[in-house]
């Protein structure tokens, strides 16, 4: 017996020496690619040497003799950072992710292949304008410098995800950074989406009136009658299902909700305490590890930029400068219609145009994927744009027997020349320069808010769509792609595009907000971002005469919630404080001390408080009572709740009351009796998730920001190590945005907001500041990798500051690179 135990003991402890050791070798391995700051490094491409000095949150300063050489520099330092995450988006829009990850990702492959984002981008580059194309090429060869320091110095294959992908990296081309636009594109457009879920929703309501209560349009004057979807397809059933397919993190669709959204406001000097104009923005993405963002300061022939620049492309998208700053939101311009096409029953490869049926423009695509032979798909695309397969966003549920689904989108664009107005809006000096440099740009489309040291401005910039009149269904419904009234008729000319210069009361803003109202086809769009935000903006902006740099910041982190604020008195009208005093532990206990809870909240949704989970919680069942009866399994689609729903039903708008009536149940159910079971539901799983202690709760115990690793996030141990999770404040309408998933088991996860804070203040403008929501690094074992994630968290930024000598002050490192002897 004590043979065996020793045996037993030997090997124990030669299983936990074999663990530690694959252990230390994995850090030795992963630690390999850790990119060293201190050194100099002969490269080829360079005109003259470049200095990147890396302050102490390690954003690089770049200098060089030359714009093309600190744009080389810029290439250099985000590949030393992320250069996994540059891989994976450039596989990712050119459609070859299987061949890394096998049939997981087929789907999405697939999709992007049919888009063909990346021959778009191809066909792009002699678009592009000198200055550009200098920059591109410069920023490439940037990239491919680290690469052949990678390669010839053994340096852990750049990133540890090398180690555990076998994703050979193929040298950076100007395409890549032009395809990198297009693909942002696709995850900032959800109208799309919203055609479909619109058609879908049609077809179940057996009383077509009830469209405008549950999608409903931004208050204004009001949308004309649209037919209905049926009318115009009148051979699709009523409800047809839709897959039920896990979302994969390496997808680019936004799922409906999560598509682009950001802030952005800007004071002139007579509302600023200071004198000088004020800019803040927080643009809003999907939250990840790394985040989206990269902060870098680039000091170029017109003087330094400062500000968030995104891995793989050669410009400061938002930031400023010493004369000028700038900030995007989300303009949720209609650049999207989906086009029915019908088939020719007699030849399926031809389809039905205003001139009668054409061939489609078709050529073969071969998917490789690892572990599975290839597949061999067929691209093909009408005069509308590319047929997309009918998995996307449930389009074959809407799409009748014999006809294809187009889709039509101003990203499709083989002369687009966004990059271009990008790199001359870093190079402009004041408002009507960035204005008019914004011109040649063509999508995503977005509100630039800007300021200069004079005055202020707003101007939406990218492509809009010019439409009939006479359209169907005004882009709102996929329509008949064979009419000549339906398709789209060129772009409106730039002038046409939203914009306000120099405001009367000195302050503007946009929190993807309804911009304007117009009729159609002038009308930007009916679907907004927005209709809560910025009612608490406007209120914060109007409280104070002027404003300074700290009460700029107030405002990005205000946790309360207008939504909250409106409904509760409405959903709670006939349940407050009634009824008799009920014994400890019923039902009916709990929802009286809930609701004593609530009667004294004041709206804000901060972290440490029970108030926002009872209020969310009691939300998400009010809804989905009141909408499953009607939409039956559609009704899964809705993962969000609409305010405007939720007050035109309990004002009873046009008859919107009758959704708390259940059809099915002989009684006539009123508005309050669905408010009280939907408590009670809300309670009981708040109970058991939570206990049932509602004193107790916390907000942010349920509303934690999920910055995941797309690829690592999953796995097991790993994932302990890559994923970042934090308790936040805000929610779905705050200021302080934390959209929630909307999706069991964690339905209020914080999953999309501010990856990016910055406010800048012309009147000192050294003193403005920026933060990050993760870390500069992509490398997880870097101290860079999560090292403003606590900052962001707690609402604090770091210098936005064009001092070099500040910068090299702090410097935790400086990599001088030189020409490499021909």
């Amino acid at each position: 017996m004590g043979l065996l135990f020793r045996w037993l003991l030997r090997l124990a402890a030669g299983l936990i020496a074999l663990a530690v050791a694959a252990v230390v070798l994995v850090y030795y391995l992963a630690g390999q690619s850790l990119p060293e700051y201190n050194q100099t490094q002969e490269v080829a491409g360079l005109t003259a040497p470049v200095e990147i000095v890396r302050d102490t949150h390690n954003v690089p300063h770049i200098f060089g003799s030359s714009d093309p050489d600190v744009f080389f520099g810029l290439g250099y330092a985000h590949a030393q950072d992320r250069l996994w995450q540059m891989t994976m988006l450039r596989r990712t829009v050119q459609g070859r992710l299987s061949e890394v990850f096998g049939p997981r990702t087929v789907g999405i492959d697939r999709l992007l292949r049919r888009l063909d984002l990346y021959r778009l981008a191809q066909q792009s580059v002699g678009a592009q304008d000198a200055y550009a194309t200098a920059a591109l090429k410069a920023y490439a060869a940037g990239v491919n410098a680290r690469l052949a320091e990678i390669n010839d110095e053994a340096l852990g294959r750049g990133a540890p995800e090398m180690f555990l992908f076998n994703a050979p990296v193929a040298p950076w081309q100007p395409a890549d950074s032009l395809a990198i636009i297009k693909l942002m594109g696709l995850q900032l457009s959800g109208h799309l989406e919203e055609e479909v879920l619109r058609a879908r929703t049609s077809l179940m309501l057996s009383d077509p009136a009830r469209l405008l209560d549950i999608l409903p349009d931004a208050p204004g004057t009001g949308t004309a009658a649209l037919p209905e979807y049926a009318e115009l397809f009148p051979d699709l059933p009523r409800y047809a299902a839709g897959r039920e397919t896990p979302r994969d993190p390496l997808s680019p669709l936004p799922r409906r909700g999560l598509a682009g959204a950001s802030n952005a406001w800007a004071a002139a000097p007579s509302r600023s305490a200071s004198g000088g104009t004020l800019l803040a923005n927080d643009p809003h993405l999907g939250f990840a590890a790394p985040s989206t963002w990269y902060l870098a300061r680039l000091e170029l022939a017109n003087g330094g930029v400062i500000g968030g620049t995104i891995p793989g492309m050669p410009a400061v998208l938002l930031g400023r400068s010493e004369r000028l700053g700038w900030g995007l939101t989300s303009s949720y311009m209609d650049d999207q219609d989906l086009f029915v096409e019908k088939l020719n029953p007699e030849n399926p490869e031809e389809y039905l145009t205003p001139d009668g049926y054409k061939a489609f423009e078709s050529r073969p695509s071969i998917i490789e994927i690892k572990g599975a032979a290839p597949i061999t798909l067929t691209l093909r695309w009408t005069e509308n744009g590319p047929v997309l397969p009918g998995s996307v966003y449930d389009l074959d549920t809407i799409t009748p027997p014999g006809h294809v689904m187009s889709l039509g989108w101003t990203v499709l664009n083989p002369r687009d020349t966004s990059m271009s107005a990008a790199l001359a809006l870093v190079n402009a000096g004041t408002v009507h320069e960035a204005i008019r440099a914004t011109e040649t740009y063509i999508g995503p489309s977005q509100n630039l808010t800007l300021a200069d040291r004079e005055t202020v401005a707003l101007k939406m910039v990218g492509a809009v769509p010019r439409r009939d009149s006479r359209h169907q269904s005004q882009g709102r419904l996929p329509a008949q792609g064979w009419r000549a009234e339906n398709r789209w008729q060129g772009r409106m000319p730039y002038a046409s595009n939203p914009e306000f210069v120099g405001p009367v009361g000195g302050i503007l803003g946009n929190t993807n907000n309804k911009l304007l109202e117009r009729p159609f086809p002038n009308h930007i769009s009916f679907v907004w971002g927005d209709t809560q935000r910025v009612t608490r903006w406007q209120r914060l902006m109007q409280s104070r005469e002027v404003h300074t740099r700290d009460s700029f910041i107030e405002a990005q982190q205000d946790p309360v919630s207008p939504a909250a604020r409106t409904l509760l008195p409405l959903i709670g009208a006939d349940l407050w404080f009634t009824g008799e005093a009920a014994p400890e532990g019923t039902p009916e206990r709990q929802r009286q001390i809930a609701l004593t809870i609530l009667a004294e909240w004041n709206g804000e949704m901060n972290e440490h408080l029970p108030e926002p989970l009872i209020y969310a919680a009691w939300l998400r069942a009010l809804q989905k009572r009141l909408i499953t009866d009607e939409l039956g399994p559609l009704a899964a689609e809705f993962k969000h709740v609409e305010p405007l729903f939720i007050e035109r039903v309990f004002r009873d708008i046009d008859g919107a009351a009758v959704w708390c009536d259940i059809r099915q149940s002989a009684p006539r159910e009123s508005c309050t009796e669905i408010a009280r079971l939907a408590l009670d539901d809300a309670l009981v799983w708040i109970g058991e998730r939570y206990g049932t202690a509602l004193e107790s709760l916390r907000w942010g115990d349920a509303h934690q920001a999920t910055h995941d690793h797309p690829v690592l996030g999953e796995v097991p141990v790993l994932r302990y190590f890559v994923n970042i999770r934090q308790s936040t404040s805000g929610g779905d309408h705050t200021l302080q945005r934390g959209r929630t998933s909307g999706e069991d088991p964690d339905p209020f996860r914080n999953v999309h907001g501010a990856g990016y804070r910055g406010v800048y203040d012309f009147a000192d403008p050294d003193s403005s500041v920026f933060v990050i929501s993760t870390g500069q690094s992509g490398h997880f074992l870097s101290r860079y990798y999560d090292d403003q994630a606590q900052l962001w968290r707690r609402g604090e930024y770091i210098p936005m500051s064009l001092d070099a000598d500040l910068a090299r002050a702090a410097a935790v490192g400086v990599t001088l690179l030189l020409p490499a002897p021909e």
